[in-house]
C-alpha cells in the first residue's frame, strides 16, 4: 500500500460509533458535492460503516466528478456515483429520494475574481438541493467564517454568537445558510448548519501550511496569530452522526479540535523537527478566526486524534515529500478575499 492509499485507508476508517449508528439509522445516505477535497473520505467512510455495521443501505455520491479517478476510487468502493451539475435545476429534480442528504457543495478560492459564480454555488446550488430534499434530513456544510474575528482569551466564537461575515466568501456561505434556515421554517426541513475550521487532511490545511512554509523557509505570516485545526476523519464522523441532531429551526453546530493553537507555537513545532530555522513577517495580530466546539465535543464526543498527534503527522508528511493539493487554506487573510 502506498502513501496515498494508506492515507484514504486512515481518513475512511469507520469508529465503533460510527457503526452503530448506521444501524440505527432509517434510510439511505446522499452525499452532495462528494468529489472535492472532503467528499470522497466522507462517502467512503459512510459506505464502510454501513457494511461493517451489517446493514445494506446505499452510499450515493453525487458530484460533477470531473476527475475520473475520483469517481473510480468511490465505485471500487461499492459507492454509487451519480455525475449532476447542482447548478442544473433540472439535472437536481432526477437525483433519487434519500432520507439522508450531507451537502458538502461550495466554493471558496476564486471568489475575489468571480463573485458571481461564488454567489450561485454558495446560494443558488443550496436552494435547489434544498427544495429538492425539503422532505430529508440535511447536514450541510458551513464555515467559521461566518463569525467575527474574535480576541483568544474570549474562548472562540459559540453557536449562538451572531454572525458576522467578512468578504464576500463568508457573506456567501451566511447566504447559504439562510436558504436551509428558509426551507427548515417554511418546510418543517430538519437540518444542522455545520460550521467547520479546519479540517487537516495531511495534503492540506493550516497545519500544512505552516509546516510546508518552515520546511521551504519561506516567512511566516502572523497576521492572524492563532487557529482550530481537526483530523478530517474526526470531521467525517462528526458530519455523519450530525444527522441524528439536524432539527427545523436548524440546528448550529461548530466543528474543530479543542486547543487553540498560536501559529508561532506550530511554526516552533515544525522548526524543532526540521531542524530549520522560522522566519515571521508582519507584526503578530491580536484577533483571529476561533470557534468554540465544546458542544460538538460534548454530544458526539472528543476528537479522536489530538492536535499532539496530528501536528506529528504533519511533520512527518511533508518532511518525506508526502503529496499535497496545493490548496492553501489562506488562513493570514483578515479581508474575507480569497
Amino acid at each position: 500500500m502506498n502513501a496515498i492509499e494508506d492515507l484514504e485507508t486512515r481518513l475512511s476508517e469507520p469508529t465503533a460509533a460510527d457503526r452503530d449508528f448506521m444501524r440505527e439509522l432509517d434510510g439511505d445516505v446522499l452525499i452532495l458535492g462528494a468529489g472535492g477535497k472532503m467528499g470522497p473520505s466522507l462517502a467512503k467512510l459512510t459506505k464502510r460503516a454501513a457494511d461493517e455495521a451489517g446493514t445494506r443501505k446505499r452510499v450515493i455520491a453525487v458530484s460533477r466528478f470531473s476527475s475520473t479517478g475520483v469517481r473510480r476510487d468511490l465505485e471500487d468502493a461499492g459507492v454509487e456515483v451519480i455525475a449532476c451539475d447542482l447548478l442544473c435545476a433540472e439535472e437536481v429534480s432526477r437525483l433519487p429520494e434519500c432520507q439522508n442528504v450531507l451537502y458538502l457543495a461550495g466554493r471558496k478560492f476564486g471568489s475575489v475574481g468571480r463573485p458571481d459564480l461564488t454567489w450561485a454555488a454558495n446560494a443558488i446550488a443550496p436552494m435547489l438541493a434544498a427544495s429538492r430534499y425539503r422532505r430529508s434530513r440535511i447536514v450541510a456544510f458551513s464555515t467559521g467564517n461566518v463569525y467575527s474575528f474574535v480576541e483568544p482569551a474570549c474562548g472562540g466564537s459559540r453557536e449562538t454568537d451572531p454572525p458576522s461575515p467578512v468578504g464576500e466568501y463568508a457573506q456567501s456561505c451566511l447566504a447559504r445558510e439562510r436558504v436551509f434556515e428558509y426551507f427548515s421554517n417554511e418546510h418543517g426541513t430538519k437540518c444542522l448548519l455545520l460550521r467547520l475550521n479546519y479540517a487537516t487532511d495531511l495534503r492540506y490545511g493550516v497545519l500544512v501550511d505552516i509546516a510546508q512554509n518552515v520546511y521551504a523557509g519561506e516567512p511566516l505570516d502572523l497576521t492572524v496569530p492563532q487557529f482550530n485545526t481537526i483530523w478530517q476523519r474526526d470531521v467525517n464522523s462528526y458530519a455523519l452522526r450530525s444527522l441524528a441532531l439536524c432539527a427545523s429551526p436548524p440546528r448550529i453546530l461548530n466543528v474543530t479540535g479543542a486547543e487553540m493553537i498560536t501559529v508561532r507555537e506550530a511554526a516552533q513545532f515544525f522548526s524543532d523537527r526540521f531542524e530549520r530555522p522560522f522566519q515571521v513577517r508582519h507584526e503578530e495580530g491580536a484577533r483571529a478566526l476561533l470557534s468554540d466546539s465544546s458542544m460538538c465535543h460534548s454530544l458526539l464526543g472528543p476528537p479522536k486524534v489530538p492536535f499532539s498527534v496530528l501536528r506529528e503527522w504533519v511533520a512527518d508528511w511533508v518532511s518525506s515529500g508526502g503529496e499535497t493539493l496545493n490548496k492553501p487554506t489562506h488562513f493570514e487573510v483578515t479581508d474575507g478575499g480569497f
